[in-house]
């Protein structure tokens, strides 16, 4: 019974992605090459194929804004012409069978023409060609979905030679407007797909692109741009099947990056970005004729077997299970890992500079800006300490970031073996609990690396912020405010690493409860009605920021009031709206009058008599000084301060000037900033 095959229904089924719009192009273009290549006395040399491109009008004509000519008519059609051995017969039966085999020794799929109705409303074809009795004939066809082969007619030829000229006509407007505009670029991209035809050991026909006037010799686009050195074949093996891989030194302008190009069928199928795959391969290298940039060409029977019908992919599975039957069945990671790995020894010696100067980039980066990822350094192989001399410190510490994240996730995974102990014998398992515990160790060496280095960020934002801008004007307290604590948050909202209390001191840090811009009456450990807002304000089970009662039992409090000005602020004067002092024991007076209480909610007894610590950060400037002095407070040694006790408030005051509060700051992390080698101002 015989079977039937429905050209639309084929169409429907066969993909054309509006970014490969110039798919169809590129398969009249091969079928070109490989009709000169078949045609039997041609003489390489005279060998050609011209591709002209075709506008709605040739007439109008505009430039882009580089200054090229560019061209105000779309695009509507290709022709292809070459001087093959044209559609006898037999080419003839073959382009009438769907999926035909004809030309499956060469990896042909029979659907080049499938793609061609994609994108273009009909197709047009004139051949000459000898019949059996090599006398020189002709045929014409259309060829459009609705109707598949039609008009078709043959007689003896007019024209003296073989050859063929296919027409691509209706460039559908999807696909028109995702393709090139412009002569050079489409010639580009033709090469780029033929690449191959111009590195074999025969070489490409020659190939022109034509726009009207203007006119692109391939081969020389090809010598020009792309060449630099010659190119070296060698066959690897994969699982027992040959492969054949072709190393090319290309010029550095004709791509952005290394790439291994995945062909079948003498064309390239996709392109894979090597970029970071080879360990010292990012971009360009140097040799002792200069720089270039390397491309290689993997091509095989079984790549040529495996090819999808649109030629966009390979039917074969990304990586080798456990559930393949064959244990030689080859997959897309078995055949890149013996690609890659034979990169990577033609590259040998052209890597070696490159990675020894990408550690070096990693060494320099952990050395001055992140010494948190120093301790995993020893963790990290070869290849993941190879980097791009050239990467910025952003994409740098992300990189080293994922590296630390897959050491803490096989931390979790060799936690869980160690602690079941499995299949180990008694050596085994000391050795393996030994080097789980090193690993741990260095995690933790991370951790807190981390946390100093966050520390001396913080320090430097700080000083950076408490300076004049280059109009003389100072940040805003609530800059600096939200350096140390994130205003109008209290904390339950934010974690505690967002707190930076320890730039004030220290002991802030521990706290049960912390509120920041807050009204009094908002905050659950008073019953104050009070509207003011300290900048600062906690509760704390024996030490805290802000606002805090501290202590093991109820009976042993205190509470901790910050008030934060702007740098240099000249305005202090008498009274609680004026006087930075007067604010801070204003505040601590209302949250003692509103009967201060745990943050669970318990009264703290004798709450009138907690002890009290107002700290106010500002400059000491003239106006400060003197409302310092009227207090009666005590010039630190440093002259950067002044401290003292209020009797009537029974509180202790401190005010700090910004460069004692930095300085006292970096003093108490002094030592943990140069343990990691980060310099101390």
């Amino acid at each position: 019974m015989a079977i039937t095959a429905s050209l639309s229904g084929r169409l429907r089924n066969t993909q054309l992605a509006k970014s490969r719009a110039l798919l169809p192009l590129f398969e009249a273009v091969v079928n070109a090459i490989q009709a000169v290549d078949d045609a039997p006395g041609l003489d390489p040399g005279s060998a050609s194929i011209e591709v002209r491109i075709s506008r709605r009008s040739q007439m109008a004509f505009e430039f882009d804004r580089a200054g090229q000519p560019g061209y105000a008519e779309p695009i509507v059609g290709f022709v292809v012409k070459d001087n093959g051995v044209g559609f006898d017969d037999r080419n003839m039966e073959s382009f009438r069978t769907l999926d035909s085999e004809y030309k499956s020794a060469k990896g042909c799929r029979g659907v080049g023409r499938l793609l061609w109705l994609k994108a273009f409303q009909r197709v047009e074809v004139s051949s000459r060609y000898l019949d059996d009795d090599k006398v020189l004939r002709e045929r014409e066809f259309t060829f459009t979905a609705r109707e598949g082969v039609s008009q078709e007619a043959a007689a003896d030829a007019r024209e003296h030679g073989t050859g063929t000229e296919i027409r691509l006509l209706g460039f559908e407007e999807v696909y028109q407007k995702h393709a090139p505009k412009n002569v050079r670029p489409i010639a580009r991209a033709v090469l780029e797909h033929c690449l191959w035809y111009f590195v074999r050991p025969t070489g490409a026909p020659r190939i022109i692109v034509t726009d009207g006037a203007d006119t692109v010799n391939l081969t020389l686009l090809y010598e020009e741009e792309y060449i630099l050195d010659s190119s070296e074949t060698q066959q690897v093996l994969v699982k027992g099947r040959p492969f054949f891989l072709t190393h090319l030194k290309l010029k550095t302008g004709s791509r952005p990056t290394p790439e291994l190009n995945w062909c079948a069928a003498n064309r390239v199928v996709f392109e894979e970005n090597l970029s970071g795959k080879v360990p010292g391969l990012h971009g360009k290298l140097r040799d002792g004729a200069g720089e270039f940039m390397y491309a290689s060409f993997l091509e095989s029977s079984f790549l040529d077997a495996s090819v999808r019908s649109e030629r966009t992919g390979f039917e074969i599975p990304d990586v080798s299970t456990e559930d393949n039957i064959d244990p030689d069945e080859l997959s897309m990671a078995d055949i890149r890992a013996v690609a890659l790995s034979e990169v990577e020894r033609y590259l040998h010696e052209n890597l070696a500079e490159v990675l020894t100067a990408g550690r070096s980039r990693v060494e320099d980066f952990v050395a001055k800006k992140a010494p948190r990822y120093r301790p995993i350094l020893r963790h990290l192989g070869d290849d993941k300490l190879s980097v791009d001399p050239g990467i910025g410190d952003k994409d740098l510490e992300l990189q080293l970031h994922r590296h630390l994240a897959d050491i803490e996730a096989e931390l979790l995974e060799e936690g869980q073996e160690v602690l079941s102990g499995r299949h180990l014998q008694a050596g085994e398992y000391d050795d393996k609990l030994r080097r789980y515990l090193e690993k741990v160790d260095d995690v933790k060496k991370s951790d807190l690396a981390a946390y100093v280095s966050r520390r001396r960020v913080i320090l430097d934002l700080l000083d950076e912020a408490i300076q004049a801008d280059r109009n003389g004007r100072y940040a805003r307290e609530d800059a600096i405010h939200t350096l140390i604590m994130p205003m109008r948050a209290t904390s339950d909202d934010v974690h505690e690493s967002a707190s930076n209390l320890w730039v004030i001191d220290e002991g802030l840090a521990f706290h049960d409860y912390l509120a920041s811009d807050k009204p009094i009456r908002r905050m659950p450990i008073t019953g104050s009605d009070s509207a003011l807002e300290p900048d600062l304000l906690a509760l704390q089970v024996w030490d805290g920021p802000v606002l805090v009662a501290a202590g093991k039992g109820p009976q042993l409090g205190s509470i901790v009031v910050v008030e934060i000005k702007r740098p240099m602020r000249n305005d202090a004067a008498p009274g609680p709206e004026k006087d930075p002092v007067s604010q801070a024991l204003r505040y601590l007076k209302q949250v003692r009058d509103g009967k201060v209480m745990t943050a669970s909610g318990r009264p703290i007894r004798g709450a009138q008599q907690l002890p009290g610590f107002c700290y106010v950060v500002a400059d000491l400037t003239p106006t400060m000084i003197e409302r310092c002095m009227v207090a009666n407070y005590y010039l630190t040694p440093d002259e950067g301060g002044f401290f003292g006790y209020n009797h009537n408030y029974q509180s202790y005051v401190e005010v700090i000037s910004f460069d004692r509060l930095l300085e006292m700051a970096r003093r108490r992390n002094h030592a943990f900033f140069d343990r990691l080698g980060l310099p101390v101002h």
